[in-house]
């Protein structure tokens, strides 16, 4: 088998680690097959890829969507980022929680985080490339965002005064989002499983 999971967090956050074959020349890895997503009880269904660039100090997120629902596997594939993923899910027992992980070029891994997670990250070197398989295309009317730095969160963020977009600053606090009628749309309910 080319993947295996390596952690299981907040129920329904994956890390996934690929084989990777090495030598002096460099290294080949497969990033995504579906038959043995498939066996591992991961998605096999994406149908939009992203690719992000940030400079070191940069932090994107947290970033989530609705309609249709999209959960992203997200991977390094150049420096080092800290990815962090927060069960914003009406109902959940893991509601308000969160997990941080530093992925690198280096070490490969990848974090599948479902619907119904706001998704984030900072770039940790000069240089940093984050690539994302999304479960649903993007939909600018039914996405929304929780503030990075929302006190009640205390996301650990290996970062000082990061640089934040104006949007991302004027994002909601997780407790203004539950209060909004939107979340009604982002339930514990199926709505972060659907893949």
């Amino acid at each position: 088998m080319s993947f295996m999971i390596e952690a299981r967090y907040l129920g329904d956050v994956v890390v996934v680690v690929p084989r990777v074959l090495s030598d002096g020349r460099g290294f080949f890895m497969e990033t995504y097959r579906s038959d043995q997503f498939k066996s591992l009880g991961l998605p096999t269904e994406f149908i939009q890829d992203n690719h992000s660039y940030s400079r070191r100090g940069v932090l994107r997120g947290l970033h989530f969507q609705w309609e249709p629902p999209m959960g992203k596997l997200m991977r390094v594939s150049r420096g080092n980022a800290f990815l962090v993923a927060v069960d914003i899910r009406k109902g959940s027992p893991t509601l308000g929680k969160w997990i941080g992980l530093e992925v690198t070029a280096e070490n490969k891994k990848q974090m599948w985080a479902p619907a119904g997670f706001a998704r984030g990250f900072c770039a940790l070197s000069d240089d940093v490339e984050v690539q994302y398989k999304c479960t649903g295309t993007y939909n600018g009317r039914a996405e929304s965002a929780i503030r990075w730095d929302d006190p009640d969160l205390a996301i650990g963020w290996p970062l000082k005064n990061p640089e934040v977009s104006e949007r991302d600053r004027a994002a909601l606090t997780l407790t203004e989002w539950l209060a909004s009628p939107l979340s009604n749309n982002v339930t514990y309910e199926g709505a972060g499983l659907r893949f």
